[in-house]
């Protein structure tokens, strides 16, 4: 199983690579491509900050925060429980570390994370395939632990009755 979320995770970052090279050849230095008008276009952003733009220029504060995080993430890999939870859980972080080394190789290799995708209907700030990665398996893990802290009160629940 573990084989599989390595394979998974490679597929991504390599998808992210992809992506953000197509954008530096064909979107940097040009207009937007508008995909659809006024809603959705591609847009080359080279980022310097973090979300939103924030804590410009430190790049190397974020490589460093990045390594600390996924080796706290692969630290505790393999103290998930072998359940069907467990291996939801593998699959959120397989997305929060897909995305956290896609960017993390624009950060060291360029000095930034190139984004490209841009919401203009509501002027949501310029993403890229790994932020994509990052906020899908943080959502998905929180709700699953929601879920799981749920399930485990009313089973406490039913035992006291």
């Amino acid at each position: 199983m573990t084989l599989l979320f390595l394979f998974l995770a490679i597929i991504l970052i390599a998808l992210d690579q992809f992506v953000k090279r197509w954008a530096i050849n064909a979107l940097a230095n040009s207009p937007d491509i508008e995909l659809i008008p006024n809603i959705f276009h591609f847009s080359y952003v080279e980022n310097r900050g973090a979300a939103f733009g924030m804590l410009q220029n430190r790049q190397w504060f974020f490589v460093i925060i990045t390594v600390i995080v996924l080796g706290g993430i692969l630290f505790f890999w393999h103290k998930i429980p072998k359940t069907k939870l467990g291996t939801f859980y593998k699959f959120c972080l397989t997305l929060i570390i897909s995305g956290a080394v896609g960017n993390l190789i624009d950060r060291v290799f360029l000095g930034y994370v190139v984004d490209m995708f841009y919401f203009k209907l509501i002027n949501f700030p310029v993403f890229n395939v790994a932020d994509i990665c990052v906020v899908s398996g943080t959502i998905l893990l929180a709700i699953a632990m929601i879920l799981e802290d749920i399930i485990i009160a009313k089973n406490k629940v039913n035992e006291e009755e």
